[in-house]
C-alpha cells in the first residue's frame, strides 16, 4: 500500500512517507464529504437520476484522478454545466446525454494531444466570469422552484418571469411553505456553518446542511419531495446505436461543441486558481485537458453527467492538506463504496435541501464583489461580463458565450486601434503636413475622417502614412481617396503617401 502512495508522491509532497499517506487519506475523506451532496444535487438539478452524479464523481476520482495534469485538482459533476445539461436532456432525451458527453470527451483529448490546452488561457476573463454569472442566475432561478417543490419553466427568462407567481403560489400552499422553509434553512446553514470553525473542521458545510435538513424532515415528518433512487447499475445507460447516429444532427453537434468548450474552460481556469492555493507542481494544461477528456469519455460510455474540475472540491482538497493525487483517487473510491453499499441513503434526502445547496452554489458563481471595481477600472470588461451573463439568461448557454466572445473580440479590436493625427504647417503658406500614427482600422475611420475634414479646405495636404504600424484595406483606401479628392479641389500638388 505504501508503495502505491509513494508512486504518486509529487515533488512538493512531504519527505516522510507516512505523513504524506496520512495527509492524503484525511483530505480524501473531507473531499468525499463535500462531494456527496454536490454530486447528488447537480444530478437532480440537471433532470437526471441522482446516481448519475455519483458515477461522474467516481470517474472523476478513479479515472481523471490517476492521470497527470494537475496534482491536487478534483473533478466531478459541476454546477457550471447544470443549465446546459438540463437543456440538452429536455431537447434530446436522457439517452443522448451519454453521446454528447462521450463526443465531448474525445474532442477534449484531441485538443490536449494537439497542445491546445494553453490557448484556453487566452479567453477573456470577463467572458468566463459572465458565463459563470449567467449560469448562476439561471441556476438560482431554477432552484428556487425546487426549493418550494414546484416545477420550473424551461427557459431562463421564463424562470425569472414566473418568480412572482411562484411566491404567490408558495404563500398559499402549506406544503410549499414547508419545503421553502427547509430550503431556506439549508442556505442559512451553508452561510453560517463555516463561521463555526471547530464544527467546520469536522464536517463540511454542504454535508452538514443536507444532514440537518434531512434529520429535520424525518423528525417532523414533513411532506416534502425526496430524491428518487433507482440503484447504481440501473442508472447506467450506455448509448446505443440510435443515440450515436444523432451525432449527425446540427443541434447535437452544436451541443457537443458547447460541452467541450465550456467544460474545458471551466477545468483549466479552475486549475489556474488551484495552482495559486499551493506550492507544489504547476498544472500542465495539455495533460489536464487529456485527463478531463478521458474522464468524460468514460462518463459518456456510462451515460453519466459530464465532468469538469470543480473549484469547491479542489479548494477543500488543498485546504485539508493533500500532498499528492492519491487524495482525489481515494475520494473516488469512497464515492464508489457509498454508492454501492448505501444507495438507500439518497432516498431520504429532501429535494428542497439540495436546491438550497445549489442556490448557494449559484450565488457563489456570480462575481458580485468584483463587478464594482471592474466597472471603475475596466469599464469595457464589465460591459462584456454583464452582456455575456444577460445573453445566457435570455438565449441559452452556447449562444450567450458566443455573444460574449464576439463582444470581447470587438472590444479588444476597438481598444487596440488607436490612431493619432499630427498636423504641422498650418502657420505657413505651403501645404499642410498630416502624419497619421498608430493602428488605423475601419473601427476608427469615422473619427479619423472627422479630424481630416476639420482641416482648412483651401490648403493642399501632404498625407504621410508611414507612421502607421497597421492599416487595414478599408482605412487605407478611404484615406487615399480623401486626400485625392481634397487636393484635386484646392491645389495640383502631389500627395505624399
Amino acid at each position: 500500500m505504501l508503495n502505491f502512495f509513494d508512486r504518486f508522491r509529487t515533488a512538493g509532497g512531504s519527505p516522510h512517507r507516512a505523513a504524506t499517506v496520512r495527509a492524503d487519506f484525511t483530505a480524501s475523506l473531507v473531499v468525499f464529504l463535500v462531494a456527496v451532496p454536490l454530486c447528488v444535487g447537480v444530478a437532480v438539478a440537471s433532470g437526471v437520476p441522482a446516481e448519475l452524479g455519483l458515477i461522474t464523481g467516481i470517474v472523476g476520482g478513479l479515472v481523471a484522478g490517476l492521470m497527470p495534469g494537475s496534482s491536487l485538482q478534483v473533478s466531478g459533476p459541476a454546477a457550471g454545466l447544470t443549465v446546459l445539461v438540463y437543456e440538452a436532456v429536455e431537447e434530446y432525451g436522457l439517452g443522448v446525454l451519454g453521446v454528447l458527453v462521450l463526443a465531448a470527451g474525445v474532442l477534449q483529448m484531441a485538443m490536449g494531444l494537439l497542445r491546445l490546452g494553453r490557448w484556453f488561457r487566452a479567453i477573456s476573463v470577463a467572458v468566463v466570469q459572465g458565463m459563470l454569472a449567467g449560469i448562476g442566475l439561471v441556476l438560482i432561478a431554477g432552484q428556487l422552484y425546487a426549493l418550494a417543490d414546484a416545477k420550473a419553466p424551461s427557459s431562463g427568462l421564463g424562470k425569472l418571469g414566473d418568480l412572482p407567481k411562484l411566491v404567490l403560489d408558495t404563500a398559499g400552499s402549506g406544503d410549499g411553505l414547508r419545503a421553502a422553509a427547509v430550503g431556506a434553512a439549508t442556505v442559512a446553514v451553508l452561510v453560517l456553518w463555516p463561521r463555526w470553525r471547530p464544527a467546520a473542521r469536522v464536517l463540511p458545510a454542504p454535508l452538514a446542511a443536507v444532514a440537518l435538513a434531512t434529520a429535520a424532515v424525518a423528525v417532523l415528518d414533513l411532506p416534502v419531495a425526496k430524491v428518487e433512487v433507482q440503484g447504481l447499475l440501473d442508472a447506467v445507460q450506455p448509448p446505443g446505436g440510435g443515440d450515436l447516429a444523432r451525432l449527425g444532427e446540427i443541434g447535437v453537434l452544436g451541443t457537443v461543441v458547447a460541452f467541450t468548450l465550456i467544460a474545458s474552460a471551466e477545468s483549466l481556469f479552475s486549475a489556474a486558481a488551484v495552482d495559486r492555493l499551493h506550492d507544489g507542481p504547476r498544472t500542465d494544461y495539455d495533460k489536464e485537458l487529456i485527463a478531463q477528456g478521458a474522464g468524460n469519455t468514460v462518463c459518456g460510455a456510462l451515460g453519466a453527467l459530464p465532468m469538469t474540475a470543480v473549484i469547491v472540491r479542489s479548494a477543500a482538497n488543498v485546504q485539508a492538506g493533500a500532498k499528492t493525487k492519491v487524495s482525489r483517487v481515494l475520494h473516488g473510491g469512497w464515492l464508489l463504496v457509498f454508492a454501492v453499499l448505501f444507495p438507500a441513503a439518497l432516498g431520504v434526502i429532501p429535494v428542497c435541501a439540495l436546491a438550497g445547496v445549489l442556490v448557494h452554489a449559484g450565488w457563489k458563481l456570480i462575481p458580485v464583489r468584483d463587478l464594482a471595481p471592474l466597472w471603475r477600472e475596466h469599464r469595457g470588461e464589465a460591459v462584456v461580463l454583464v452582456v455575456t451573463a444577460g445573453a445566457i439568461v435570455v438565449t441559452n448557454m452556447f449562444e450567450g458565450v458566443l455573444i460574449g466572445l464576439l463582444m470581447a473580440v470587438a472590444k479588444s479590436a476597438w481598444e487596440t486601434s488607436h490612431v493619432h493625427v499630427e498636423v504641422t504647417g498650418l502657420e505657413s503658406d505651403g501645404p499642410v503636413r498630416v502624419r497619421v500614427l498608430g493602428n488605423a482600422t475601419f473601427l476608427r475611420l469615422p473619427k479619423l475622417l472627422d479630424e481630416l475634414e476639420a482641416l482648412p479646405r483651401d490648403r493642399a495636404v501632404e498625407l504621410d502614412l508611414y507612421g502607421l504600424r497597421h492599416v487595414d484595406h478599408a482605412c487605407g483606401m478611404a484615406l487615399a481617396g480623401w486626400a485625392e479628392r481634397h487636393n484635386a479641389v484646392v491645389a495640383p500638388e502631389r500627395i505624399v503617401a
